[in-house]
């Protein structure tokens, strides 16, 4: 059977045609984003009016987001990085909030969806191009949104419900290139003390979320004599790779998507992004399905590790900011918090160092001004730092105080202790 002829690539300025004024168009984060693409719209500014750019997390900062084009081409942000992060600061880009299981209603209620601007692997012999690294919010909006994608020779072609056809895109062009890596942060000894205490709590058979990061990747080290894991995740990273061909984690346990590896978006290196390519152990699915909630409560024994900057005596998780400003959003930290709360044997462990590297405490009597709640104190469950671990879930709020401060820096004891009691979460 000869093999089905897929349109030809076109170049990346041909995208002009179809963007009127006012459209909405819509990125894919981190290496999602269609490098040549953007190009020819910022070369082409002067052709466009009044349009927006949609986009979790760029990897790259540009003209359009740090406000060149004033509102000719305006970017709009779901989850600052380090390319967008003084745009906003600075007024030329906008932030909206938004818990990342809820992007894809968020984008169809909010904007017009004009156009989804994609990276993609080349198409195979039947016509169907794979999104690669990233099913994220831009999956579920495939056979809703017209497509027009940057073919890149070196994305890796992965397996899930984020492949489109031919049939379903408005155009391709080409744009080969390095994807951008991200090495693997290193674990200090306070990052392998915190996942001790975590990986002693992981029963074999686990289903795992687990981020990217330096406590992440002490969790995963940890972890290697355990058995039956599974992978439900949002961010697949390369701290997973040895556990999956060691057997450490094979889904053999899980309920949803047994025997396979689930994530909705990968970054890391490019041992990560080999590994990916046509391994069809791994399954990239729209966020929507993958951080939904309700999904994560059907695997048994969910285990959720994530990051927070700043928790005060309630328990409530500052995740976002930094100092009282703003520094990312929510992602997905929430989603699987709640998630693991509706799993049967379930767990969400909330981490962080208790003091920042200028011996300020994170455990603070009240959150600093600015700061922002990203996971409630309704949904927190345990709480962990280099001094131990606490469980908040069914605790009053005078018990809570006292196990914060138990695991907070000693040298922020007393005063935490003094601030509880003028708050009135602890009585005399």
């Amino acid at each position: 059977m000869s093999a089905l002829k897929v349109h030809a690539p076109q170049p990346p300025e041909s995208v002009l045609d179809h963007i009127g004024p006012g459209a909405d168009l819509i990125l894919p984060l981190a290496n999602g984003e269609p490098v040549g693409i953007l190009d020819a719209l910022e070369e082409h500014a002067d052709r466009l009016e009044g349009v927006r750019v949609h986009q979790m997390h760029p990897l790259r900062s540009r003209r359009y987001i740090n406000g060149e084009f004033g509102d000719r081409l305006r970017h709009v942000s779901y989850f600052l990085s380090s390319a967008d992060r003084d745009a906003y600061w600075n007024g030329t880009c906008d932030l909206v909030p938004n818990n990342f299981s809820e992007m894809p209603a968020l984008l169809r209620h909010t904007t017009n969806c004009s156009l989804v601007l994609a990276a993609a692997a080349p198409p195979d012999k039947h016509g169907y191009f794979s999104l690669g690294t990233n099913a994220d919010y831009v999956a579920s909006l495939i056979g809703r949104v017209p497509f027009f994608l940057e073919v890149n020779e070196r994305m890796p072609r992965t397996m899930g419900g984020h492949v489109l056809h031919v049939s379903q895109i408005v155009g391709w062009s080409r744009g080969d290139r390095e994807l951008i890596e991200v090495p693997p942060a290193v674990p200090t000894e306070l990052d392998h003390r915190i996942a001790a205490l975590i990986a002693e709590r992981i029963p074999n058979g686990a289903t795992l979320q687990i981020g990217i990061g330096a406590i992440p990747n002490a969790v995963l080290a940890a972890l290697a004599d355990h058995e039956h894991l599974g992978l439900h995740t949002e961010l697949l990273t390369d701290g997973v790779i040895e556990l999956i061909e060691q057997g450490v984690i094979t889904g053999t346990r899980k309920f949803r998507r047994r025997n396979k590896h689930v994530a909705t978006f990968a970054l890391g290196t490019s041992r990560l992004y080999d590994f990916l390519d046509e391994n069809e152990g791994v399954d990239m699915y729209r966020v929507d399905w993958v951080n939904n909630p309700m999904i994560i409560g059907q695997q048994p024994d969910f285990v959720s590790i994530n990051a927070t900057t700043e928790i005060d005596l309630i328990g409530q998780c500052a995740s976002e900011t930094m100092a009282g400003r703003y520094w990312s959003s929510s992602g997905g930290q929430a989603d699987f918090a709640r998630g693991a709360m509706y799993s049967d044997g379930g767990q969400a462990f909330v981490v962080l160092h208790s003091q920042t590297s200028k011996g300020r405490s994170r455990i603070r009597a009240q959150l600093t001004p600015g700061s922002v709640v990203t996971t409630l104190k309704n949904t927190v469950d345990h709480v962990v730092t280099e001094h131990g671990l606490v469980e908040l879930r069914g605790k009053s709020l005078h018990e809570r105080a006292r196990l914060l401060i138990s695991i907070a820096a000693p040298e922020h004891r007393a005063e935490l202790e003094r601030e509880a009691f003028e708050l009135g979460f602890l009585r005399r």
